[in-house]
């Protein structure tokens, strides 16, 4: 049976104008579907060269097949901002800079969240050639329509440029290009050539801006942080990507090498480990968390 996409994508717009949810509407491109006009659900199918094609708000989604449905007991135009679509073979979901694939996606009009099943993964393209991307891994992804906000969970990891974060959640703001991990945090920077220590830093939460200009790093909780025969513990460390720098807060804070048994405690440490150096820092920390939000 045939429709024109813009009347499945106008079904009940009306209806919501009031209370702003116009932006949650799923609209299909395709004008063919099979399916009971009045009460659903609409089923879409694609192939390879030709995908499904929907839109809500700024989220394109596509794939090779595709159930569009109503609430029990509703016709399709009075559920609209109820109606529910489950996308499944070879799901692609972009949003500007933001592209992510998985084997399912399920969209509600409702929340405005489109889940994706994993494992999926997704890429944040940098803003310029030559910069780093933020890629990610996890079991499942969902997607916010309304705030440009994704969260991913379960074995969740993130990669940019040398640095990878392990957690068990993220929450990536795409416009901020701050990424908030929680739940068995580890930081780990890879070295940049043999002679280098691996860095590693472990918390209960890491705030991390990707943008390639700023590369700052916030982990609070219980933090330590490995470097080569160097730890340090303490309650907070900012670190900076680009100086090599970290800054570590603590009641007090400490730090240990076990190659020369030395020991060294204080309010403030800052450890440069690009030299493998550690000193009390007594001078303004020019990191605050108010950065990170």
């Amino acid at each position: 049976m045939k429709k024109a996409w813009l009347a499945v994508a106008l079904l009940g717009v009306s209806a919501l104008a009031a209370d702003g949810k116009e932006q949650r509407l799923l609209k299909f491109a395709s004008d063919t579907f099979k399916g009971d006009v009045r009460n659903g659900p609409y089923t879409f199918t694609g192939s390879a060269s030709e995908p499904i094609k929907a839109q809500v708000s700024n989220l394109q989604i596509t794939s090779l097949n595709a159930v569009f449905s109503a609430p029990a007991g509703k016709a399709m135009t009075e559920a609209a901002g109820l109606r529910t679509a489950e996308f499944t073979n070879s799901v692609k979901v972009l949003r500007g800079r933001l592209s992510a694939e998985g084997p399912s996606l399920t969209y509600s009009e409702e929340t405005g969240q489109g889940v994706l099943k994993g494992p999926a993964t997704s890429v944040f393209a940098p803003e310029k050639e030559g910069d780093d991307a933020v890629n990610v891994k996890a079991n499942q992804m969902s997607f916010d329509v309304d705030t440009n906000i994704s969260t991913s969970t379960g074995k969740v990891s993130l990669v940019t440029g040398r640095q990878t974060g392990n957690s068990d959640k993220l929450v990536f703001d795409e416009k901020k290009e701050l990424g908030i991990l929680t739940g068995n945090v580890q930081l780990t920077k890879n070295p940049k050539d043999a002679k280098d220590n691996k860095l590693v830093i472990t918390g209960t939460e890491a705030r991390v801006l990707t943008n390639d200009k700023q590369k700052l790093l916030l982990v609070k909780g219980n933090v330590k942080l490995v470097d080569g025969d160097i730890t340090t513990t303490g309650t907070t460390v900012y670190y900076d990507d680009k100086a090599n720098r970290a800054i570590v807060l603590g009641a007090p804070a400490k730090s240990y090498n076990a190659k020369t048994k030395a020991t060294i405690s204080g309010g403030t440490l800052e450890q440069n480990t690009d030299k493998n150096t550690v000193r009390l820092f007594k001078g303004k920390v020019e990191f605050s968390e108010a950065q990170f939000k």
